[in-house]
């Protein structure tokens, strides 16, 4: 059985990925409109990705005997500047994710809860992955500039 406070530590977390899916949703649309149909494909991937973080931790906790929620979701912002801009605050949303992760993990330890410090530790390695790529695609549209964005936009397209 999960304890109560990691149930509702996780389904907090579970309301966040969404948050972050919904986020991603909106920076690919703004993306589209803008004509950046490789960034908004990479951000719609995104988008999903986070989704299915959230169907794995309501799942986890079903499966140890809890009761996963989803509960309301606030609204994202919906204006964005240049794609430089959009990455770097991917970034940022990127570490403040791995934040909560560790806090999360925190909470496992203090419940003293070695299944779910593993089930989390999988959360943990995959931001090191999500801040480094994310890391490299504002690297990578720095030293594109103006002339080299389309280029970049269609890497990332093909994801």
């Amino acid at each position: 059985m999960i304890s109560e406070k990691l149930q509702n530590a996780i389904n907090e977390q579970i309301t966040a990925e969404m948050w972050s899916a919904n986020l991603y949703l909106a920076m690919s649309f703004y993306f589209e409109k803008e004509g950046f149909s490789g960034f908004a494909h990479w951000m719609k991937k995104q988008s999903q990705e986070e989704m299915a973080h959230a169907y794995a931790m309501a799942d986890y906790i079903i499966k140890r005997g809890g009761t996963a929620k989803v509960d309301k979701i606030d609204i994202v912002p919906n204006g964005w500047g240049s794609p430089l801009e959009v990455f770097e605050h991917v970034y940022k949303h990127e570490c403040h994710v791995s934040q909560l992760v560790d806090k999360l993990v925190d909470v496992a330890a203090a419940e003293k809860d070695k299944a779910t410090q593993d089930f989390l530790w999988g959360f943990v390695r995959e931001q090191v992955e999500e801040e480094a790529t994310v890391q490299g695609i504002v690297d990578k549209i720095k030293k594109a500039g103006d002339t080299g964005i389309f280029f970049v936009d269609s890497q990332l397209g093909q994801r």
